[in-house]
C-alpha cells in the first residue's frame, strides 16, 4: 500500500517508492486505453477564460500514462498539446542563460560526475575573485544578462561565504553596456538559514537536479560525501522555499534509472510543492548523462534515445504547464531545435563547463563537468533562434520587480504575461542586437522585432515597447522594462 502524501515534508512520504511503482504500473496497464489517453488530454488542453487562459495540468499518473501511451497518432496529439501549452503561456519566447563554474573541488563521490573527490587527475580549480569578475566580462561581451552559477560541495573551498561573496562580485559589474541582471545559483543542499542568506543577497532561481528519485539507486551513485544523504537532498526545495525562495528549480539526470521510474517522481515532487508551498518548480531541467573526462555514459543502462526523450519533454510541459523547461547544450543543435517544438522554454548558448574557461581562447577540457555538444557562439544561437521563429530574450524583469513566485504563476496563468514578458523580450533582444550582435543578426533581429510589436494586446504597453526600442538604438540607454 502506497504511503504518498504531497504535503508531508519526509522525503519517502511525497516521493513514495511504492506509490512510484504503482503508479508505472497503471500507466503500463492503460497505455492503449483510448478512451483515458482522451480524457486525460482533453482535460489538459488550455481553456480560455474571462480571465485569461487556463490549464489544468495532470496529475502524476495521468502524465505517466501519456508517456507509456505508444499509439502514434496519441503521440503526434501530445506533442501538438505541448506546442500549443507552450504558446498558450510562453508565446515564442526562449530565455537565454550560461552557466558559471566558480570552482571543481568537492568533496563527494558521485559515480557519474567527473568532479567526484576521488578523481585524482582533473585540475581542481577555484577562482578568486578577480578571476570571476574576467570571467563575467567574457560572458557580458558576449552579451549574457543571466547566469547560474555552479560550484562543486566543499565546505572548506566553497562555502556559503564564498558563494555569497561571488554573487556580491558578478552583481557589482557594469562593462561598457553589460551587466549580469539574473543570477541563478546551483549548489548542494543547504540550511534553511543559508538559504535565507541567499535570498537576501538576491539570487533569482534557486536549482538543485535530484539525480535520481530511486533511492536505493541515489544511494549507490552516491557513495561517500555529504550528498549521500537521500532525506537531506530531497527535502532542500522544502528548506529553500522556508527560507524565502519562492523560485526553484527541479530536475533529474536522465540515464541514471528507468525513466519511467524518473519521470513519475519529478511529477510527484512538483505536485508536492504546489501542495505545500502553493507554487510549484519556478523551473524543470531535462539533462542526459553525457561523457565527461573519466565518466562513461555506456557504464549507465539506462540511457534512452532521443525518441523518449522529446516525449518526456511533451509529457513534462502538458502536466506542468506553467513552468519554465531548460535544456542546456548537453544536447546537439538537432535535438535542441526538436525540443523547443515540445515546450522548452530556456536555453543555455555559448556554454563552457569547465572552471575559467570563458577567458581561454581555446575551449579547455581538463575541467569540465560534461562534454559540450552544441559549441556555437551566443550570436550564432540567437540568430538560429530567430530563423526558426523565436525571440531570443534576455529578460529578468519579473524577478527584480518581484514578480516570482505565485506572484509570476498569477501572471503567466491570466494571460498578461504577454503585456509584460513580450515587450521586456523585444527590449533585451535590441539591446543585444545594438551591443554585440553580428550584422547578419542584427538584420534578422530587428526585422523579427518589428514583427512581434503588433503581438503585445495592449495597445499603450506597444507604444511604450516602440519608444524605447528606439531609445536602445539612438543612445546607451539600456534596461527598460515593464
Amino acid at each position: 500500500m502506497s504511503n504518498y502524501n504531497p504535503k508531508s515534508l519526509k522525503a519517502e512520504e511525497f516521493i513514495s517508492h511504492e506509490e512510484i511503482l504503482e503508479t508505472i504500473e497503471y500507466a503500463e496497464k492503460n497505455k492503449h486505453n483510448v478512451e483515458l489517453i482522451d480524457q486525460i488530454l482533453n482535460k489538459a488542453r488550455p481553456q480560455k477564460t474571462e480571465h485569461g487562459v487556463h490549464c489544468e495540468g495532470l496529475t502524476h499518473r495521468e502524465a505517466s500514462v501519456l508517456l507509456a501511451c505508444d499509439i502514434p497518432e496519441k503521440v503526434e496529439e501530445m506533442y501538438k498539446l505541448a506546442n500549443e501549452i507552450k504558446q498558450a503561456f510562453y508565446g515564442n519566447r526562449i530565455v537565454m542563460f550560461a552557466p558559471l563554474y566558480l570552482s571543481n573541488y568537492c568533496v563527494n563521490g558521485c559515480v557519474y560526475c567527473p568532479y567526484h573527490m576521488k578523481n585524482k587527475h582533473i585540475k581542481r580549480i577555484k577562482l578568486t575573485q578577480d578571476q570571476i569578475r574576467d570571467e563575467v566580462i567574457a560572458l557580458q561581451d558576449m552579451g549574457h544578462k543571466r547566469l547560474a552559477i555552479e560550484a562543486g560541495e566543499d565546505p572548506v573551498h566553497n562555502s556559503i561565504e564564498y558563494i555569497l561573496d561571488s554573487i556580491k562580485t558578478i552583481y557589482s559589474i557594469q562593462h561598457k553596456n553589460g551587466a549580469i541582471r539574473r543570477v541563478n545559483v546551483n549548489i548542494a543542499a543547504t540550511t534553511v538559514e543559508n538559504y535565507r542568506k541567499l535570498k537576501e543577497a538576491g539570487i533569482g532561481t534557486y536549482i538543485l537536479f535530484q539525480e535520481t528519485y530511486n533511492k536505493k539507486s541515489y544511494l549507490e551513485l552516491h557513495p561517500t560525501g555529504p550528498k549521500h544523504d537521500y532525506d537531506y537532498h530531497t527535502e532542500a526545495m522544502d528548506r529553500a522555499m522556508e527560507g524565502g525562495i519562492d523560485d526553484v528549480g527541479l530536475g533529474v539526470l536522465f540515464g541514471l534509472e528507468g525513466y519511467q521510474y524518473e519521470f513519475a517522481g519529478l511529477m510527484m515532487h512538483a505536485e508536492h510543492l504546489e501542495a505545500v508551498h502553493g507554487v510549484g518548480p519556478h523551473t524543470i531541467s531535462v539533462p542526459r548523462v553525457k561523457h565527461a573526462d573519466d565518466i562513461d555514459p555506456e557504464a549507465f543502462d539506462n540511457s534512452l534515445d532521443d525518441e523518449i526523450f522529446e516525449k518526456i519533454a511533451a509529457c513534462i510541459r502538458i502536466a506542468v504547464p506553467y513552468t519554465g523547461m531548460i535544456i542546456s547544450t548537453r544536447e546537439s543543435q538537432e535535438v535542441r531545435e526538436k525540443m523547443l517544438h515540445l515546450g522548452v522554454s530556456q536555453i543555455s548558448g555559448a556554454s563552457r563547463t569547465s572552471v575559467g574557461g570563458y577567458t581561454e581562447e581555446e575551449r579547455p577540457h581538463d575541467s569540465e563537468q560534461f562534454d559540450v555538444s552544441d559549441q556555437r557562439t551566443l550570436d550564432e544561437v540567437v540568430n538560429w533562434l530567430m530563423e526558426l521563429g523565436y525571440i531570443p530574450s534576455f529578460c529578468t524583469a519579473c524577478y527584480r520587480e518581484g514578480r516570482t513566485g505565485d506572484r509570476f504563476m498569477s501572471l503567466c496563468k491570466t494571460g498578461q504575461i504577454q503585456n509584460c514578458c513580450h515587450p521586456n523580450a523585444l527590449m533585451t533582444l535590441c539591446e543585444f542586437l545594438v551591443d554585440y550582435a553580428s550584422e547578419d543578426t542584427k538584420r534578422i533581429g530587428f526585422e523579427l522585432i518589428e514583427k512581434e510589436f503588433n503581438k503585445i494586446p495592449n495597445a499603450k504597453a506597444q507604444q511604450i515597447a516602440r519608444d524605447n526600442v528606439d531609445a536602445i538604438k539612438s543612445s546607451n540607454r539600456r534596461d527598460f522594462r515593464f
